[in-house]
């Protein structure tokens, strides 16, 4: 096989011809990791393709390795903490007068607009879509931590 340099995404790697194997057989390839020991490439979500030598043979072989992550565990606290942070990052908001049972419109001045974008931030935060029935009802930063745990399955 030919060890001519070939950069492919900003990445120098040896061994074209392998490479073109590799790249053919996945539409959106990345090399994350390459060198004379073996070629990472990321393909598809959650997978990886390795490709390594056998020790004495020095043939190729490959190897697709799929990882899995869960979402980090969530506690009361912890989510009592993001959401604090999210408001105390918003610029309408008055971080001395931040609490958890702060009122959003009638503590802190905020007006039905910027509940809203309040919403938005908060399901940015978490990941997931509040429905708007709901949105209307989480009026205090203990109401939305309230309604987190309980999407959850968080208890204290």
């Amino acid at each position: 096989m030919a060890s001519l340099v070939n950069s492919v995404r900003g990445l120098a790697c040896r061994n074209t011809s392998l490479l073109r194997v590799v790249l053919r057989s996945v539409s959106s390839a990345t090399i994350v990791q390459c060198n004379q020991k073996f070629l990472t490439v990321a393909g598809a979500p959650n997978s990886l393709m390795r490709l390594s030598p056998f020790e004495q043979s020095g043939r190729w072989q490959l190897e697709i390795v799929r990882k899995y992550s869960a979402k980090e565990p969530l506690t009361i606290q912890l989510i009592k903490e993001r959401v604090l942070l999210v408001l105390k990052l918003y610029d309408k908001v008055n971080p001395e007068k931040l609490t958890l049972e702060s009122h959003f419109i009638n503590d802190l001045g905020l007006d039905s607009l910027d509940h809203v974008e309040v919403i938005m931030a908060m399901e940015d935060e978490f990941g997931f879509e509040i429905p708007d029935g709901d949105a209307e009802k989480l009026f205090r930063p203990a109401d939305i931590v309230q309604y987190i745990a309980d999407k959850e399955d968080i208890y204290e």
